[in-house]
């Protein structure tokens, strides 16, 4: 049995990157040897030396997008053609936010099925899905697949509308599987609260920039920060999941605060294992990134999220801890009054998480255990 992998990995967007960590640890669970496992990466040097693993271009970029597409095709069906099985995801590929992606992915699984392979849409998040061509290719490539998982029930009801598929699942973020996490203790207080933060509406990082969002944005969360330090007597820690382009806004952020001294950035590029690390540390992380917010709870750390993208809020919905997630425009008053709840209720809030955590790892370590096809 070979199987390839498809997914925005090698971006140095270490959510993508515990995604990618997460599935081989399903597919180790269920006798897939690393062996027959190719991965198709923006960055194949960086994917094979991280994970130890055969890797080949997602994009072959050339002159011309005519030419990349050829090129990129060409590629693609040499590698499938030794293929049994395809997986593409997890992650939140199924949208047209960005150019590239639907019609990319899309094609990408028209040649799996067409070079004879298995298509498994895994753990992907669906939306924005707005333009006519965004929907027709997102449309193409899960009515092809031969079975489609997501990771909320948002994307769920989305993708069925578009499709009319009525058997698309919901299952738990691949990340999740990740194996040898670190363990927690449980704390009197909050006392450590890690943040992560995001470019949101960024000139350096955002699809459609909006200085006077992103500003507000960085004020809200910083003054969020200085009132926490101020009222709990917290020592905060900012870290990212994204590398370079977080550790900017933290910096922005930080630059914001009044209480600087009470606050430590983290300013190195952090692999999933590390971002585990920090999160377990923390007695509350605040997270933009979603996958800050997966990787916390993974390590029965408590959470409260900040809405930049519909993601944030699905998850935490799906967590059914809804009440501590904030849209941005809310998000200062929204994340102090969640720490406030926190620490009266602390006890409570981290054996609350804990339990979760657990019922969460379990069933994602097994969420490949149904499909006899991919242990073949």
């Amino acid at each position: 049995m070979k199987i390839g992998i498809i997914g925005n990995y090698g971006h140095d967007n270490n959510g993508d990157e515990a995604i990618l960590q997460g599935v081989l640890s399903q597919l180790k669970e269920i006798g897939v040897s690393i062996e027959n496992i190719v991965i198709f990466s923006n960055n194949p040097d960086k994917t094979k030396e991280r994970f130890q693993v055969q890797a080949v271009p997602l994009l072959e970029k050339r002159g011309t997008l005519i030419s990349s597409v050829i090129s990129t095709s060409q590629q693609a069906k040499k590698t499938m053609a030794d293929l049994d099985v395809v997986i593409l995801g997890g992650g939140g590929l199924l949208m047209d936010m960005y150019k590239r992606d639907a019609p990319l992915y899309s094609t990408l699984g028209s040649l799996a099925k067409k070079s004879g392979c298995r298509l498994l849409i895994h753990a992907v998040g669906a939306g924005p899905i707005t333009t006519t061509a965004g929907k027709f290719f997102i449309k193409r490539l899960v009515k092809q697949a031969d079975a489609v998982t997501v990771r909320d029930e948002q994307s769920q009801r989305l993708l069925s509308n578009i499709t009319g598929r009525q058997d698309i699942t919901v299952i738990d973020d691949p990340a999740f599987a990740i194996p040898n996490a670190p363990s927690k203790e449980k704390t009197a207080s909050i006392q450590r609260i890690g943040i992560t933060a995001a470019p949101y509406y960024s000139k350096r990082y955002w699809p459609t920039h909006d200085e006077d969002k992103y500003q507000k944005y960085i004020k809200g969360i910083a003054a969020a920060a200085d009132k926490i330090i101020e009222t709990h007597g917290a020592a905060l820690t900012f870290f990212s999941t994204k590398y370079p382009e977080d550790v900017d806004v933290s910096r922005d952020i930080h630059a914001a605060m009044t209480n600087q001294k009470s606050a430590t950035l983290i300013d190195t590029h952090l692999g999933p294992d590390a971002i585990l690390e920090t999160a377990a540390k923390q007695d509350v992380v605040i997270g933009t990134r979603l996958h800050s917010l997966i990787l916390a709870v993974k390590v029965c750390t408590p959470v409260i999220g900040i809405e930049y993208h519909h993601k944030v809020r699905h998850f935490m919905e799906q967590m059914d801890e809804a009440p501590f997630s904030h849209e941005i425009p809310n998000s200062q008053e929204g994340i102090i009054h969640s720490i406030h709840h926190f620490q009266n209720h602390w006890e409570a809030t981290q054996n609350r998480f804990a339990r979760k955590s657990s019922t969460i790892q379990d069933q994602a370590v097994r969420s490949l255990d149904s499909y006899e096809w991919l242990h073949g």
